[in-house]
């Protein structure tokens, strides 16, 4: 995946989630489309292409959200880089590594999110906060799980493979 492919892609993800996903949301609960896109592309394609993805989807975001500026890229690229350095480990393509691991990196940027928040913004009253993310992060892996199986058979189809040249 280039580049000029994944800023398109994170700008397509950003702007669907801020338009499309306050419409689906179930329970209260609404994924982070930017992160399961981020993660499954680190996981499939290359760790650029997830960064790339991360850090303007991020940006996205907080341009058309009233977030302060570099908080949702800051917070997003923490989860992925999380998500590139256990993906050196662990095999790339794994479909079920990889929709465990948007389940746990849900919290992980929702965490740090409210944390950074309220340390630039001041104090948040949301109660619980694993009662208020874990049903988005249920939500997020619902996606992963339809969407990080046709990455993986997209980059099977399309990727370039090493061949011997005779």
């Amino acid at each position: 995946m280039s580049l000029t492919l994944a800023a398109v892609g994170a700008v397509v993800a950003a702007v669907l989630q801020l338009t499309i996903v306050p419409y689906l949301g179930i329970a209260g609960a609404y994924p982070d489309l930017v992160l399961v896109v981020a993660v499954i592309a680190t996981f499939t394609w290359s760790i650029e292409a997830g960064m790339t993805l991360a850090f303007v989807g991020g940006l996205m975001i907080d341009l058309l959200a009233p977030r302060p500026i570099g908080l949702t890229a800051f917070t997003l690229l923490v989860s992925t880089g999380i998500a590139a350095l256990i993906g050196r480990v662990i095999p790339r393509g794994r479909i079920v590594t990889q929709i465990v691991l948007i389940f746990v990196l849900s919290f992980v940027t929702d965490l740090l999110f409210l944390g950074m928040y309220t340390a630039l913004r001041g104090k948040l009253d949301v109660g619980d906060p694993i009662q208020l993310i874990l049903p988005g992060a249920l939500y997020s892996t619902a996606i992963a799980v339809v969407l990080a199986p046709l990455a993986v058979a997209l980059h099977k189809r399309f990727a370039e493979r090493e061949r011997v040249a005779w």
